[in-house]
């Protein structure tokens, strides 16, 4: 693979399980063998970058070793210092991945612009929904794109024409509810009227389950079999979400490995 596939998770809404599916993503291609190094940009909350210090302070308190990311936090306050460091980490990776704060941000949209792999999670609702398309009401058929919606499709233009790069844009139903089964139907009605206009993939991603808040003080994930202690039957079906999400992002010389 030449050069460092970069994705980027993106959302300007926070609350969408966006950091926790992105450590989970990168710890599950450095299980693979691939090379991944991630750059936090949310220069508040840091999730992604204190969820990895975590990980290293258990693997050095334990004695053991564990599939981990190079992994930076952005400092600085110029997009000339964030190239800088984009290239300096993706130089040696296969693949760099950006983890970007739950709000409009200058930086989160210049990564945005440049990925090979734009990831949006979203809550299975309609609030978040708002982000990318405003629905009728009464019908819930979508009824005009949204701003970030538009910000992406102008985006993704732009990049086809400047390098002939396409933005691949995966839109992740975080956290979906097994009991609201109408809800899910017509959310899943909307997003498909939405892709077919602006030309993003939909794709169900991780299910709200209290196992991710508990795994982040240790930095351990549901990859790391044999470090966790027995798994309940919810934590098996967890694991196959991720297997599935990670096949479906459909990445670039890793869609047929064996996730570890």
């Amino acid at each position: 693979m030449a050069g460092a596939h970069h994705i980027v998770f993106a959302n300007e809404k926070g609350g969408t399980g966006k950091s926790t599916t992105a450590v989970h993503v990168a710890i599950a291609l450095a299980a693979r063998g691939a090379k991944v190094a991630c750059i936090d940009l949310d220069t508040r909350q840091r999730t992604m970058f204190r969820y990895f210090e975590n990980r290293q302070a258990t693997m050095d308190r334990r004695g053991i070793d564990l599939p981990i990311p190079e992994f930076e936090a952005f400092e600085y306050d110029t997009l000339a210092r964030l190239e800088t460091q984009t290239t300096r980490l993706g130089e040696n990776a296969d693949f760099l991945i950006f983890d970007t704060p739950g709000r409009d941000d200058k930086f989160a949209r210049f990564v945005a612009t440049r990925a090979h792999t734009l990831v949006t999670p979203m809550n299975d609702s309609f609030v978040d929904f708002d982000l990318i398309g405003q629905v009728d009401p009464e019908n819930f058929k979508v009824k005009r794109l949204s701003f970030y919606a538009e910000l992406i499709w102008e985006a993704r233009k732009a990049r086809a024409k400047s390098d002939g790069v396409t933005i691949d844009w995966v839109v992740l139903r975080n956290r979906l509810h097994n009991m609201e089964a109408r809800n899910q139907q017509r959310m899943t009605d909307a997003i498909a009227e939405l892709s077919k206009r602006v030309g993003f993939r939909a794709l169900n991603g991780l299910n709200e389950r209290v196992i991710y808040r508990e795994l982040f003080p240790s930095g351990l994930t549901l990859i790391d079999k044999g470090h966790l202690g027995s798994l309940g039957t919810a934590h098996i079906i967890a694991r196959q979400e991720l297997r599935e999400l990670v096949t479906g992002l459909q990445l670039p010389e890793v869609q047929s490995a064996r996730l570890i």
